[in-house]
């Protein structure tokens, strides 16, 4: 017998880690902007642990969503992942343009880049409705949900990535998220 999610969609669990990753990334915008700004060496250290993060999340997201692909798993239905998909879309949209806008006020980088996480996390909501969508229209389509974690897990490793290389380069300016 093999482990089970408590949800049966894996790009819905895998959604959902990514927005505990978004809260980190906020915490860290707090702390930036509430401690001492002329400190890099916690906040360098923050952002390679969250993009070693998404990493992590983007290798898990890809074997679980081959796992499922070659064992032909499905979520038994679609209408959780599509109700909170949609409605971070939403929030998430309007998180973005509202720091972003803010960002431009304050001239502050850190809160810019925290912005460009949220809108990285929306396009991963919409990914994940469009998943969700697809499975509701043709429910024989098995292979949706994996190859929307798939979708999901490629955007992990590509930020990941990107934090990875911006934490450990000797240019590193501070700036929370690297991703966007």
């Amino acid at each position: 017998m093999s482990p089970r999610l408590p949800v049966s969609s894996i790009s819905l669990c895998i959604f959902g880690v990514d927005s505990l990753i978004e809260v980190a990334s906020a915490c860290l915008v707090l702390w930036r902007l509430y401690g001492n700004a002329l400190d890099l060496r916690r906040e360098r250290a923050a952002v390679l642990a969250i993009g070693a993060l998404l990493v992590l999340l983007a290798c898990t997201a890809t074997v679980a969503s081959i796992v499922a692909l070659a064992r032909r798993e499905h979520p038994e239905t679609a209408v959780f992942a599509l109700a909170i998909s949609s409605t971070s879309l939403v929030l998430l949209t309007a998180a973005w343009l509202a720091k972003r806008r803010l960002a431009k006020a304050l001239r502050s980088a850190v809160l810019a880049s925290d912005a460009a996480c949220s809108f990285a996390c929306a396009r991963l909501a919409a990914v994940l409705l469009a998943g969700s969508v697809a499975f509701m229209v043709a429910p024989g389509a098995w292979w949706v949900d994996a190859a929307a974690a798939l979708v999901l897990a490629a955007f992990f490793a590509k930020e990941g990535a990107d934090m990875t290389r911006a934490a450990l380069s000797p240019a590193f300016a501070g700036g929370g998220c690297g991703c966007g």
